[in-house]
């Protein structure tokens, strides 16, 4: 589908990568309407215990340069350079990010992202923000919307990015396969205390407690954040006042006392679902209408890598070069799209779940520790040789699909050092041993 005078351009979502991906569009001179089912956040406000603060990260930071929105973002967030750890019974440890301890991910609000990318959205020439339109799906072959008043809406190229549990893919009977955690995740709030931070800003901190956790992060406000990832039946099972207080505290005797509303925020505040989506095809093609999947709605992962966003922003920045290289083709475009796109999000996906591992169980134990530091040591050493699968997944733009085959060549490599070493050692002490004798 070659662009066309009055061609029509539909987004489905006003989130994060609906919202970057308007501006994106509109900056080429395409006129696009962006669909939201929801009533303006920035009016209604941001949804109860599901916001969920953002680790902006290199990747994510590269795309808002892109609309000029890298500098207002950082204004809004705060820089983590490390896990503040807090196991059981044992004294807090800070594990820093990055070797030089200089690199940071950026606690962000979910909410103040998303409202900084609708004033930017709403205020590129081109773009049209309809809030309160929830659309039920797509007809490819008549070219059009359908939305839940029973109504349709002209479209001759829709983009999804309606979130995991995404009405259009559903619509569109693609093949796809949704992984449910038995996990499920709580917000709670630690409040400023005397005016400060009750906690260290400069970290996220996990409470890692083997087949669960809790992690924490900083907002502008002094407040922090809570993210309880727990099995939903232990979830479930503090169903009053008593078992929550007690609970939190004998498993986090060290923040219970910081959370005044804890029994408030707990009874009250909704259970999210943790899903990994895997879909393929990404697009669909009718007489009418070409459609496309993004972000959340073509590849929903979990958040313990903190790549969601940053992720979802990339698709936005790969759509808008494709469209570039094939000269605003749209059905080559968004085909290109998926072949580039689809072996990475299928990357970080997997390191995504590893990572979840990682976070409740491993950064507690001294050998973990042991071998993050001999990490950090290789890469001072082998400075750009010899790099962790957190920086390269954190802190640079190498495409996620190259990362695992990066990390095996090195520990390769290394190994292959390592062996030469200790034949080096052994031909020197042969040679030892038979001068003594």
């Amino acid at each position: 589908m070659a662009p066309e005078r009055g061609e029509r351009v539909a987004i489905v979502g006003a989130g994060l990568a609906g919202c970057l991906l308007a501006v994106l569009l509109g900056r080429r001179g395409i006129e696009v309407t962006v669909y939201e089912r929801r009533p303006d956040p920035r009016i209604a406000g941001a949804e109860r215990g599901r916001s969920i603060n953002l680790a902006i990260s290199a990747r994510g930071l590269a795309a808002l340069e892109q609309v000029g929105l890298r500098d207002r973002s950082l204004k809004q967030a705060l820089p983590m350079h490390g896990r503040m750890v807090h196991p059981l019974g044992k004294e807090q440890n800070f594990q820093p990010y990055s070797a030089d301890g200089e690199r940071a991910i950026n606690s962000i609000s979910r909410a103040q992202l998303n409202e900084s990318l609708l004033d930017t959205a709403e205020a590129t020439p081109g773009v049209t923000l309809r809030f309160a339109q929830r659309v039920t799906g797509v007809d490819v072959q008549a070219g059009a919307l359908l939305m839940e008043d029973g109504g349709t809406e002209h479209a001759d190229v829709v983009l999804a990015g309606d979130g995991a549990y995404s009405a259009v893919r559903r619509s569109l009977g693609l093949n796809e396969d949704a992984d449910f955690l038995e996990h499920g995740y709580k917000e709670l709030t630690v409040p400023p205390r005397g005016g400060d931070f009750a906690l260290d800003p400069d970290a996220l901190h996990i409470w890692p407690r083997g087949t669960s956790m809790m992690i924490a992060l900083p907002n502008l406000d002094r407040s922090f954040t809570c993210t309880l990832f727990w099995p939903k039946s232990d979830l479930a099972a503090l169903d009053t006042p008593e078992k929550i207080t007690a609970y939190f505290a004998e498993h986090y005797p060290d923040v219970a006392g910081l959370i005044p509303d804890l029994v408030d925020d707990y009874e009250r505040n909704p259970v999210g679902s943790l899903v990994t989506v895997r879909c393929r095809p990404w697009t669909r093609r009718g007489d009418g209408a070409i459609v496309a999947l993004l972000g959340d709605a073509a590849h929903a992962i979990v958040p313990f890598f903190g790549q969601g966003a940053n992720c979802a922003f990339e698709d936005c920045i790969e759509i808008d070069r494709c469209l570039t290289e094939t000269g605003g083709d749209w059905a080559r475009a968004l085909a290109l799209y998926e072949e580039r796109r689809k072996p990475n999000t299928d990357a970080i996906a997997e390191m995504a779940l590893d990572n979840f591992i990682e976070m409740r169980d491993r950064v507690s134990s001294p050998v973990y520790r042991a071998k993050q530091a001999a990490t950090h040591a290789l890469e001072r050493r082998l400075a750009g040789r010899y790099v962790s699968r957190y920086e390269l997944v954190s802190f640079s733009t190498m495409p996620y699909a190259r990362i695992p085959a990066r990390i095996r060549r090195q520990n390769l490599a290394l190994a292959g050092a390592a062996s030469a070493v200790l034949a080096g050692l052994a031909v020197l002490l042969r040679l030892a041993l038979r001068q003594r004798r």
